[in-house]
């Protein structure tokens, strides 16, 4: 996504930048979705937020799901 506007998001992991590329082309695909400047933002903006989606999944999955106070605690 190389457009005239300079990028406001920088990678915590620049290494991470072809993975979520190839994410990003995944998720477009599965929508049937052609990325690009000429296409409606909402349709781009789409997949950006399907991509957010499917992060936090695994995000969640990944620390055992404790997030939201679903521990089991006894805090009353």
């Amino acid at each position: 996504m190389s457009g005239s506007r300079g990028r406001r998001n920088k990678l915590l992991v620049p290494q991470a930048s072809q993975g979520l590329e190839q994410f990003k082309y995944e998720i477009a695909t599965e929508f049937g979705i052609q990325l690009g400047a000429d296409q409606v933002s909402r349709l781009n903006g789409s997949v950006g937020g399907e991509m957010v989606k499917r992060m936090i999944t695994l995000a969640e999955s990944q620390i055992g799901g404790t997030l939201g106070g679903t521990t089991g605690g006894t805090n009353a």
